[in-house]
């Protein structure tokens, strides 16, 4: 079974979304300016950045525009993200952003499902 492991929210204004997140839920918010990016820690994170709370997911807000969706994603984990693409395609689905690293932590993809919602996909790049 894939698990939910990520969201995403978009924004036109960073600091806005940021100011509303974190007074409205106490998120601990952390820009990436380079990026237009923000990583949200939703719940008491390791030094690692992971949640320690057992189903407690992080996410991140981006800069709407481009090819990534304009609304909120959910982001998947999959063990093989290039099979799990093609999967999608062959049942209904569209890339609607593909494949790109990031950094050496993993893979990413957003998708359409037959149902028109976007989606994102994530592989897990394993440390050597």
């Amino acid at each position: 079974m894939n698990s939910v492991v990520h969201f995403e929210i978009p924004f036109d204004d960073q600091k806005r979304a940021e100011k509303f997140y974190k007074k409205l839920f106490g998120w601990n918010l952390v820009s990436v300016p380079d990026m237009s990016y923000t990583i949200a820690q939703t719940a008491e994170t390791s030094k690692a950045g992971m949640p320690k709370k057992r189903g407690a997911i992080n996410g991140g807000m981006f800069k709407r525009g481009g090819k990534a969706s304009r609304t909120p994603v959910i982001v998947i984990d999959v063990p093989n993200i290039k099979n799990h693409l093609a999967r999608i395609e062959k049942a209904g689905g569209k890339i609607t952003m593909p494949m790109y690293p990031v950094g050496d932590m993993g893979l990413y993809a957003q998708v359409k499902d037959t149902e028109g919602n976007i989606i994102g996909v994530w592989q897990t790049l394993k440390k050597k």
